[in-house]
């Protein structure tokens, strides 16, 4: 996982096979940390999407605590045939909320980049020689940080229109 790599230690590594989705929720259930959440939630560099993201999605999204409740016990219980009707019933409300989290990302990132670019941040970064890069010496780190996870973002879209266009 790219970003956490340069969380922790400061350096990335561009061959990780997934980035967390970094989809946020206020104040997580127990339940939601079982099902997933946060430390399972991948976008995957193929532009696939960890099983856990449309749990953690679907959970929020019902209506009703017996609903969770039911959903919650199919999954520690291994009934893959509830957790899949569930998912097949709810899956448009879920793939809407999940191309509006990428959609939003992806939007963010743009945003960055042209703080960036204003700042005049963006040419330094290029060049490297330019009196900015010795003022901002992790930006070239945390540009390139931003177009790897916009990169695996573009193939999750992609990925997500797909299955718009075939539901």
């Amino acid at each position: 996982n790219p970003s956490n790599l340069l969380a922790r230690y400061g350096f990335l590594d561009e061959s990780s096979s997934a980035t967390f989705c970094k989809y946020v929720i206020e104040n997580p259930t127990f339940e939601m940390f079982n099902l997933g959440y946060p430390n399972s939630m991948y976008f995957y560099n193929d532009g696939g999407i960890s099983n856990e993201v449309w749990d953690v999605l679907l959970y929020e999204l019902l209506k009703s605590p017996e609903e969770q409740q039911a959903f919650y016990h199919a999954h520690m219980s291994g009934d893959g045939a509830t957790k899949q009707n569930y998912h097949d019933e709810y899956f448009p409300q879920t793939l809407a909320v999940l191309q509006n989290h990428v959609d939003y990302l992806v939007h963010e990132l743009d945003e960055a980049y042209i703080r960036m670019e204003d700042q005049s941040f963006i040419s330094s970064v290029d060049e490297e020689d330019d009196d900015n890069s010795n003022s901002y010496p992790r930006l070239p780190l945390i540009s390139r940080h931003n177009n790897t996870v916009r990169g695996i973002l573009e193939l999750v879209k992609r990925y997500l229109d797909g299955m718009t266009t075939s539901y």
